[in-house]
């Protein structure tokens, strides 16, 4: 089973969410449905990933960077965090408490140390903050995870 974590934007304005949307699920058709996805199920990028893996029939981990992270999400998010959370396969729980750049970074991490691949929404300016996808996308390609950015013509962040 070919394993796919994902990082990337949050935040996203409602067309580049369906740009996104689109080109996430075109770029996981080529592996459906023998994937499985790896998300914190964030919302923006990690909740689209995570809704096109299940959708195209693949597996779907969570990984929960911190016990409080759920409550720590935008409120409008948590219908979907719900959702997907209940449609995961298995559940990676790190041992922290708050939900920080550093607790969000070891999350990533760990996704990309159990990943085949990682796919990056990103559009490759440096991160806001520690944590961030151009972190976890330096992250990758130090230790040699291939990388699949995407960012559709047209997307900008919010």
């Amino acid at each position: 089973m070919y394993r796919i974590a994902i990082s990337g934007h949050r935040g996203l304005p409602a067309p580049t969410a369906h740009l996104v949307d689109q080109a996430l699920r075109a770029a996981l058709a080529e592996r459906a449905p023998d994937m499985t996805g790896l998300s914190c199920l964030a919302d923006g990028a990690d909740q689209i990933f995570a809704r096109a893996v299940t959708d195209l029939g693949g597996t779907l981990e969570a990984v929960i960077p911190a016990a409080e992270y759920r409550e720590k999400l935008p409120e409008d998010s948590h219908p979907g965090y719900d959702a997907l959370f209940a449609r995961a396969t298995a559940v990676h729980r790190l041992p922290f408490t708050e939900s920080t750049p550093e607790s969000h970074m070891a999350a990533s991490k760990l996704m990309v140390d159990q990943a085949d691949e990682l796919y990056a929404v990103w559009d490759g300016k440096p991160a806001r903050s520690y944590g961030g996808t151009a972190d976890v996308v330096a992250y990758a390609r130090e230790h040699g995870t291939p990388v699949r950015v995407i960012w559709p013509d047209g997307a900008q962040r919010g």
